[in-house]
């Protein structure tokens, strides 16, 4: 006796964060370069299963977005668009992207949520996109972001306001509290994301290792049932 089992087409979207602070990078990769690679990955795997591919693009507006298709053409096109695309905003706004998201798409969908999460107030947005479709937030990070180097005093200029402000690295408390902050921000994103029923793939733009991270993590889901 032969089972067949109905495979159903899937809908992947990627709802990217272009936002200036993904420019940053302290080991030769920027923020956005490694979400371009992660598009690539997922986006090749998605028609491999003959699903449909999308993008939507956002700063603190929405910067593009490309309806879902299939084939190889159009997947190199959304790569293409990540890659090259320069954004006219400088800012993040997480929940204004998932307002934009739950109103275009009419269908439940597979979205990849990709930002380095620096905004605020978005918890509500993302409970009500999560309640309609899969969503799995891929959060992007660079270890400058977790540990200052000791280099005494040195000068930052926040990449989406613009602001400057100088910092004593040299002071073993200011990297102390800088490390702790850091760790703070990473352990709220996680528990916002737990309470929203969102799976996380947290990834840092220091290591490769991220492939075996997505491997992981996609087997992990197959055990749960899901594709």
């Amino acid at each position: 006796i032969k089972r067949y089992v109905e495979e159903r087409e899937l809908t992947v979207i990627f709802l990217a964060d272009l936002s200036a602070s993904g420019t940053f990078g302290s080991t030769g990769r920027t923020k956005n370069d490694v979400a371009a690679e992660l598009c690539a990955l997922l986006a090749f795997s998605a028609i491999k299963n003959n699903d449909k591919v999308g993008l939507v693009a956002f700063t603190d507006n929405i910067e593009l977005t490309i309806p879902p298709a299939k084939g190889s053409s159009h997947v190199l096109r959304v790569i293409r668009e990540i890659l090259a695309y320069q954004p006219a905003h400088t800012g993040t706004d997480i929940a204004g992207a998932l307002d934009y998201l739950a109103h275009i798409t009419t269908k439940k969908c597979v979205v990849f949520l990709i930002s380095d999460f620096q905004d605020e107030d978005y918890e509500n947005p993302l409970r009500a996109v999560a309640k309609k479709h899969d969503v799995i937030a891929i959060s992007l990070g660079d270890p400058r972001e977790f540990e200052l180097p000791n280099a005494g005093f040195i000068t930052l200029q926040d990449a989406e306001t613009g602001e400057w402000r100088s910092i004593d690295t040299g002071s073993a408390a200011v990297r102390k509290r800088f490390r702790q902050l850091g760790v703070a921000r990473r352990e709220l994103l996680r528990t916002q994301l737990i309470a929203a029923g969102i799976d996380q793939i947290d990834v840092s733009g220091g290591t490769d290792d991220y492939i075996l991270d997505l491997v992981r993590f996609f087997r992990t889901r197959e055990r749960r049932g899901g594709r």
